[in-house]
C-alpha cells in the first residue's frame, strides 16, 4: 500500500509554510537560541524581500524573516545544495538586515539585534562535529565579545548524531530530517511545539494548491542540482583533456631538447 504523502520540511517552501504558525516559530526559536519559550512572548513574520540599496543590485531573498517581541530581527534559511561561500553569503544578509534599519533616529543604540540561522543539508564547518554552532564578533586573543548586534547560527543536518543529546533542538533537527509519516508522528509526541509543527505539515501536505507549489519548488531544486553536477562533470572532462594536451607538449619539448628529431618523436608517440 502506498504511504500517504507528506512534504519534506527541508524543502524551503514547506519550511516557510510551517513557520507561518506562530506556536511553531516560538518552539523552534526557543530551541535554537536556547531560550525559555516564555521568554518569547510573540513573533511577527516579516516580508521576506530585502530592500535594494541600488537599482543595479540583486534583490536579497530570505526564506523566513521575522521579528521578536524584543525587536530582535531573525533570518532563517535552509540550503540543500553545497555552497562554498555560504559563510560570506549568510553574513552579508544579516549585515544587510542591520543596514536596512531606517528608523533608528540617528542613534546606534537604537539598532535592533540581527540573527541569522542557517540550516544546511551538508557538512560545512570542518573544525567540529557538532551539528549546531554559534558565532559572534570577538577579540582574537582574549575572546572578549565586541558586540552581540550580529549573531550567526549554523545547523548542519547531516551531523546530527544517532543518539540524542537531550536538547529540544536535537528533536527539531530530527524532525527536519524526517521523510516518513510514522517518524513524524513519533517525534511529534515529544512536545506541544513539535506536535503543532506536524499538524501544520500534515495540513499543507493535504492542500492540493500547496502540493503543486511544493512540487514545483522541489523540481526547481532538482533541476538546479542536476545542472550544477553536469557543469562540474563537463569541467572535469575539459580539465583532463587540457592536462593530457599540456603533458604531451611537455614530453615533446623534453624529447626535442634531448636531440630527437620530429620524425623520431612521432614514431614513438604513434607506437
Amino acid at each position: 500500500m502506498e504511504k500517504e504523502f507528506i512534504m519534506s520540511p527541508k524543502v524551503d517552501f514547506a519550511f516557510k509554510e510551517i513557520m507561518t504558525n506562530e506556536k511553531v516559530r516560538t518552539g523552534f526559536l526557543s530551541a535554537v537560541l536556547n531560550l525559555k519559550d516564555t521568554d518569547i512572548k510573540s513573533t511577527i513574520l516579516l516580508n521576506t524581500n530585502l530592500k535594494k540599496v541600488h537599482e543595479d543590485e540583486k534583490q536579497g531573498i530570505l526564506d523566513v524573516r521575522l521579528i521578536m517581541n524584543d525587536n530582535t530581527e531573525i533570518d532563517i534559511e535552509i540550503q540543500l545544495a553545497y555552497m562554498k561561500t555560504w559563510a560570506e553569503r549568510s553574513v552579508f544578509y544579516v549585515a544587510k538586515m542591520l543596514t536596512d534599519q531606517t528608523e533608528i533616529d540617528r542613534k546606534y543604540s537604537n539598532l535592533k539585534k540581527c540573527i541569522g540561522i542557517s540550516i544546511l543539508d551538508f557538512n560545512y564547518i570542518k573544525e567540529t562535529d557538532r551539528f549546531h554552532t554559534c558565532y559572534h564578533m570577538r577579540e582574537d586573543s582574549d575572546n572578549i565579545k565586541y558586540t552581540d548586534i550580529l549573531e550567526c547560527h549554523v545547523i548542519e543536518l547531516p551531523k546530527l548524531p544517532k543518539v540524542s543529546d537531550g536538547t529540544s533542538l536535537y528533536d527539531w533537527i530530527e524532525f527536519l530530517n524526517c521523510e516518513d509519516r510514522e517518524e513524524f508522528k513519533m517525534i511529534a509526541q515529544r512536545n506541544d511545539y513539535l506536535n503543532e509543527a506536524y499538524k501544520q505539515l500534515d495540513l499543507i501536505s493535504q492542500d492540493a494548491e500547496k502540493r503543486l507549489e511544493y512540487t514545483a519548488r522541489q523540481k526547481a531544486i532538482y533541476d538546479y542540482n542536476t545542472i550544477m553536477a553536469e557543469r562540474f562533470d563537463d569541467g572535469m572532462e575539459l580539465g583532463i583533456e587540457k592536462g593530457i594536451e599540456e603533458g604531451k607538449a611537455l614530453i615533446i619539448a623534453k624529447m626535442r631538447k634531448s636531440g630527437m628529431s620530429d620524425d623520431e618523436i612521432q614514431r614513438i608517440l604513434n607506437a
